[in-house]
């Protein structure tokens, strides 16, 4: 088994209340089902302030991004065999009814 990320942007946001209340019971339910499965290792949502830093100058300004979908909102980590079985558990994100973006990346394992 290897690990992979699932960064989450973007989503068109709920019009209620008890819609976003729904929407996060599907996040719930997803999750614990990767759980039971053995796949979901760790993840959070994030805070939607942050700050960004850029290049040699380290030059830091507020998080405010230039495009919406850029966002990142949220990650987890989990483990599948390969990246094709990562893009496939990914397809149950609930983010994704929302027209959201789930990117996977597989970790990088550092030889020292």
């Amino acid at each position: 088994m290897a690990d992979f990320i699932y960064l989450f942007k973007g989503g068109e946001a709920e019009a209620s209340p008890a819609l976003m209340q729904a929407h996060m019971q599907k996040w719930v339910s997803w999750m614990k089902e990767l759980g039971e499965k053995g796949h979901f290792k760790s993840g959070e949502p994030l805070e939607p302030t942050g700050k960004v830093v850029t290049g040699r100058s380290k030059l830091v300004t507020d998080g405010a991004f230039a495009e919406t979908k850029d966002v990142v909102g949220g990650f987890l980590m989990v483990s599948a065999k390969d990246i094709d079985q990562a893009v496939e558990l990914s397809k149950g994100c609930p983010i994704l009814e929302r027209n959201g973006i789930v990117e996977v990346r597989p970790v990088m394992i550092m030889k020292t």
